[in-house]
């Protein structure tokens, strides 16, 4: 099989494993506020998709991406081009009943910036759902590597021009390391800190953490499925 194709079918594909996950996700997020679609959402660093594919969608969302936004977009939906670390006041001003973030915290660039991450998410509202992959689990979502996040960057530079099951073709040394630097993952002690207020949930595979989340809710958050 290609290496593309043996992406699609681990990752991309909405029958694959990783989508499995996301709806499992999905489905804890949906149990853990119950009136979720009754919700306005801001989603900081995500893609209106999530929400136009989810089983469960809130009244109201608010995408914010650093992409452009797409040319059509529904009418319980607004999207707007945005640095969630830097948030123009057209969105600091508004008050959200959720703050939502999927795999976008490693993504940021560096410790001062997740600092300014999470005081947007708690500014936003009261209640928030940041999810990161766990550093240490033994596979490197991004690349589906095992053990990548471990080598030195030089390694992990060269590694992703080469690795067949990246999330992105790297054919240059300076489009490799970009895409490197741009991705840290976290541990659970830097969880803690940048949101000491939360709950630190633990999603796993096979037993093993696979990703962490930060949450705030009305209630206990709900146990993973």
């Amino acid at each position: 099989m290609r290496p593309h194709r043996l992406r699609f079918h681990l990752v991309d594909s909405d029958r694959s494993w990783s989508a499995r996950q996301r709806r499992r996700r999905a489905d804890w997020l949906a149990r853990t506020f119950p009136d979720l679609e009754k919700m306005h959402v801001i989603d900081l660093g995500g893609r209106l998709g999530t929400w136009t594919r989810a089983d469960v969608r809130p009244a109201r969302v608010h995408v914010v991406n650093l992409e452009r936004p797409p040319a059509d977009v529904p009418d319980w939906a607004e999207v707007d081009r945005a640095d969630a670390c830097d948030l123009p006041a057209r969105i600091t001003s508004r008050r959200y009943d959720l703050v939502f973030s999927n795999s976008v915290l490693e993504h940021v660039g560096g410790h001062e910036r997740r600092l300014r991450f999470a005081d947007a998410v708690r500014g936003l509202g009261d209640r928030h759902w940041v999810q990161t992959p766990y550093r240490y689990f033994p596979i490197e979502p991004h690349w589906i590597a095992p053990g990548m996040q471990f080598l030195p960057v030089r390694l992990r530079t060269a590694f992703a021009r080469r690795w067949p099951l990246g999330h992105k073709p790297t054919r240059t040394h300076e489009a490799a390391i970009h895409q490197v630097l741009w991705t840290e993952l976290l541990d659970r002690s830097q969880m803690r800190h940048y949101f000491p207020d939360s709950r630190i949930l633990v999603e796993r595979v096979a037993g093993l953490p696979k990703s962490l989340i930060a949450v705030r809710a009305d209630g206990p958050p709900v146990p993973s499925p």
